[in-house]
């Protein structure tokens, strides 16, 4: 049985970028080219929706289009990343027949998860790390310098377990433990260590497994994600009370040098940041964790703000088992307050404002263009289906443009930046 206290609320079951290593700065890519946005395009099956699909949208809105013309064996797709020469990483989820009769601990890890690669030009995906299966259910990573060996989470037992293996899944090898459950992986900017937070305490070491430190821990808390510094000093994180806050809608936002021996560096005050985030219609609920994410140039460290006090519409349900993994009631009237984008310098601890806080307005899901000029992210108003929006970085009080709630209009979901080297047509 999966304890669900190792995959709770805030993992990416909607099989997106979120859980993925930060995307590196793509060279040819320049301020002034018109650059695409590769998004999870939400279904109408409620909260896992295993009927979702990625679609292409330029970042002015034109040309909105679904990635692939035909419906993959009804399985759902997300992006976890790009080759140097532009090829998609993506992984797909086949849920069990029967899904809806049983419980998320025991539907999740008996799901099949694939991974693929995908040319836009072309539309064709490849399988990859197929080999050696060592469980139904992986997660992709990173890729390894080189691009010939990847970094995947295994389901074994109920336990997560990072491995590298080659591209087509021969030579597994296993970097952490069998009684671990590992998550919120990213690799380093050399390309020479992993962090990744195991049973919710952070850890460095290298990438055969060797050199471990473990950077952030404590009983009751949850040290969640990782994320490196475009230097490589430093890995951001995220830092949860789960004990004043079951649901994990709320963190603080944290960083520690990657060599450990120093405290942790707390970068805002508890329970400011959107952790766990619940938003979607009453028929078509969604969730999923948001991370903090530095700028490709270094320049700041973005995250999703609340407005003091704010209480969701979503309400997460003690009192009641979590059989679906969302457990939540949609209680719009008593919801308040909102959340909005910021950055923080790491180094002042000075903030900057990109979006503007609004009653009833929660933004989240950002990301940094890789340029480090412009922000994507979702925008879902109290019981509106999340639309994604862009706007500008550079800009003080520039004004979010909206881009699209998916063809389909049930909502956007995951967007990432997709890299010149695709050579998508405009």
């Amino acid at each position: 049985m999966m304890n669900r206290h190792m995959l709770t609320r805030r993992s990416a079951l909607g099989l997106g970028a979120a859980a993925a290593t930060p995307l590196p700065r793509w060279p040819g890519q320049t301020p002034t080219a018109l650059r695409t946005l590769l998004f999870v395009s939400r279904g109408n099956s409620g909260f896992l929706n295993p009927d979702k699909r990625l679609e292409l949208v330029n970042e002015d809105g034109s040309r909105l289009r679904p990635l692939f013309r035909q419906n993959e064996d009804g399985a759902g797709f997300g992006c976890y990343g790009f080759f140097r020469d532009g090829r998609a990483i993506l992984q797909s989820l086949t849920l069990p027949k029967d899904w809806r009769q049983r419980t998320f601990d025991d539907y999740y890890q008996r799901s099949r998860a694939r991974l693929w690669t995908c040319d836009f030009r072309n539309g064709r995906l490849t399988e990859i790390c197929h080999a050696q299966r060592l469980s139904s259910f992986y997660s992709f990573c990173c890729l390894l310098p080189g691009e010939a060996r990847a970094a995947v989470t295994v389901m074994r037992g109920g336990k997560s377990v990072l491995y590298t293996m080659n591209l087509d899944g021969a030579e597994p090898r296993a970097i952490t433990g069998p009684d671990e459950f590992v998550y919120g992986v990213s690799l380093s900017p050399d390309g020479r260590r992993f962090a990744f937070h195991s049973n919710y305490r952070i850890h460095v070491c290298q990438i055969d497994g060797s050199g471990r430190v473990e950077l952030a821990g404590k009983p009751g808390t949850l040290y969640f994600g990782s994320s490196w510094s475009p230097d490589g000093e430093w890995v951001l994180f995220q830092v949860c009370d789960s004990q004043s806050d079951p649901a994990h809608d709320w963190s603080a936002i944290a960083m520690a040098r990657a060599a450990g021996g120093e405290p942790v560096r707390m970068l805002t005050g508890p329970a400011s940041a959107w952790f766990g985030a619940s938003y979607g219609t009453r028929a078509n609920p969604g969730g999923g964790s948001n991370q903090p994410q530095w700028a490709p140039d270094g320049s700041g460290i973005l995250y999703v703000r609340r407005i003091p006090d704010s209480v969701t519409p979503w309400v997460f349900q003690t009192q009641r088992k979590d059989t679906d993994h969302f457990n939540r009631d949609f209680v719009p009237e008593d919801s308040r307050g909102g959340t909005y984008l910021v950055v923080i310098d790491p180094r002042t601890g000075s903030e900057r404002l990109l979006t503007q806080p609004a009653n009833g307005v929660w933004d989240f899901r950002a990301a940094w263009s890789p340029d480090s000029r412009k922000i994507c992210f979702l925008r879902a108003p109290v019981g509106a289906a999340p639309e994604l929006c862009v706007t500008d970085a550079t800009a003080a009080g520039a004004t979010p443009k909206r881009l699209s709630s998916g063809l389909r209009r049930a909502g956007a979901e995951h967007p990432v930046w997709v890299p010149a080297a695709a050579s998508l047509q405009r």
